[in-house]
């Protein structure tokens, strides 16, 4: 993507030759840009950053530059919130309709977060800023992002470190051809900072990256009906969340395709190692995820579709293959320690099981699961919380998380509305006791199953099946009427 500026013979522009001074005090936004802006007038250019720390607001970056930052340098974020301008939110590196742009390491990006976030909630206090109706925390719009990118392409994102955001970390929206390549993020400065967020970008590649976000970690979202998330690779990253590692949606709107998620680790994660969600009347189709492991991780993984916006119909859930799971579910709080945990679940239930829902309207079609290990870590009891197959909830409309039903009456596996699913090797080891089934199926059709393995203390190998008959070898079957 960058071989013209290999090419160039023009040496990269030093932001200390506009003024930029790395004390770490002085406010250097104005000199980093017109940096920035001298170089793009010469087509391919490299605006470098030296050795120290250069505090300054946003900063545009324009069409065939790369903003490179060395060894020892750090762009520092301002402290006040007002230093910062809009592209779609407030940020502090922008970049808008540019072609060929890149931020470079190995330095460092740290967006101040933690005294940018008290400058917010001062201007709250002093009634500058509104807290929307049933929040508890500044709106995400008056947060800064980190780095925001918008309708772009060939964008590269390589070799730095980001942290300290007051808000979403890396937020990329309707650009073609995104690589985030070897990125550190320290993502733990406020509530609400995911580590990569992808919004309706195609042919996109995140590798090699080490994730540490008090949200989401890898998000890939949908905002336009007319789009989508499209050819996309996740690969080889390390990725602990104070939500969900591996997220699509919430929003999911036109919906995705075509992803691949390979060799991922994922440890001290509050909910999900893997999310796929869509709610909003999009498509999600032809996901390929394998070989994912995980320790202290509040759920395995979390397959759902549901209908949000009756303005559209629901979307689609279908050909989605999970392979090569190694996941451990603890059972105390997975994420015990972070600095920011997330709130409590307002709702009292048992240790949640991996689950694939769709709505009675619009079934998932098409899962397989291969080789998935999970271990549980048992202890559910009815005392603590108790339902009966048939009184889950649908709760179409609701935010989907997977404890949006609260207590489950599965402790491995809990189906509903889902048809043609094949397992091939499925294990669920147990800890301790637990009340529940195994397995529940409601209202799922199609189910082939091979190679299912269920051991652990007084483990209840049992599938409850509701609506439908279906069997899985070597696990005995209670029918409900």
């Amino acid at each position: 993507m960058f071989a013209l500026l290999a090419l160039t013979s023009l040496a990269p522009i030093d932001i200390r030759t506009y003024g930029a001074v790395g004390d770490g005090s002085a406010l250097c936004s104005k000199a980093i840009q017109k940096a920035i802006d001298v170089a793009a007038r010469r087509a391919h250019g490299v605006v470098e950053v030296p050795e120290g720390v250069f505090r300054t607001g946003s900063i545009h970056l324009r069409s065939h530059v790369e903003l490179r930052l060395e060894k020892g340098a750090t762009l520092l974020g301002s402290s006040h919130q007002h230093d910062y301008e809009k592209g779609v939110w407030k940020a502090f590196i922008i970049a808008a309709n540019a072609t060929d742009i890149a931020i470079t390491g190995p330095g460092t990006i740290d967006g101040n977060g933690a005294l940018l976030a008290d400058d917010v909630k001062r201007l709250v206090h002093t009634g500058e800023l509104k807290i929307p109706i049933g929040r508890w925390r500044p709106n995400e719009i008056d947060r800064p992002e980190v780095i925001e990118v918008t309708n772009c392409r060939g964008v590269t994102v390589k070799g730095i470190t980001i942290k300290g955001g007051a808000g979403w970390t890396q937020v990329y929206r309707d650009c073609v051809g995104l690589t985030v390549e070897g990125v550190h993020v320290n993502a733990n400065a406020y509530w609400n900072n995911d580590g990569v967020d992808a919004v309706d970008c195609r042919n996109v590649r995140v590798a090699n990256c080490e994730i540490d976000a008090d949200d989401d970690g890898i998000c890939l979202k949908s905002d336009k009906h007319d789009a989508t998330c499209e050819n996309v690779v996740i690969a080889h990253c390390r990725i602990r969340s104070g939500a969900s590692a591996i997220k699509f949606g919430t929003a999911s709107n036109g919906g995705f395709r075509h992803v691949k998620i390979r060799d991922i680790f994922v440890h001290d994660t509050y909910r999900s190692a893997v999310a796929l969600e869509s709610v909003d009347g999009g498509t999600l189709e032809d996901v390929d995820v394998s070989q994912i492991r995980a320790v202290h991780t509040g759920n395995a993984f979390f397959i759902r579709l549901g209908h949000r916006n009756p303005s559209f119909p629901p979307g689609r859930v279908r050909r989605v293959s999970l392979s090569d799971f190694d996941i451990q579910v603890p059972a105390g709080r997975p994420d015990l320690g972070y600095p920011f945990p997330c709130p409590p679940y307002p709702e009292k239930f048992n240790i949640c099981p991996s689950s694939i829902v769709g709505i009675p309207e619009a079934p998932i079609v098409g899962i397989r699961l291969r080789n998935i290990t999970i271990r549980m870590p048992g202890g559910a009891t009815p005392q603590f919380a108790f339902r009966p197959v048939d009184q889950v909830p649908e709760r179409k409309a609701v935010y989907p998380e997977f404890t949006m039903f609260a207590e489950l009456p599965a402790w491995g596996l809990y189906l509903r509305h889902v048809r043609g699913l094949k397992i091939d090797g499925f294990r669920l080891m147990l800890d301790r006791a637990d009340y529940r089934p195994a397995f529940v199926a409601d209202d799922v059709t199609r189910l082939s199953a091979r190679e299912v393995k269920v051991s652990g203390a007084d483990a209840n190998p049992t599938l409850v099946v509701r609506g439908s008959k279906v069997v899985i070898p070597g696990v005995r079957v209670r029918q409900l009427k």
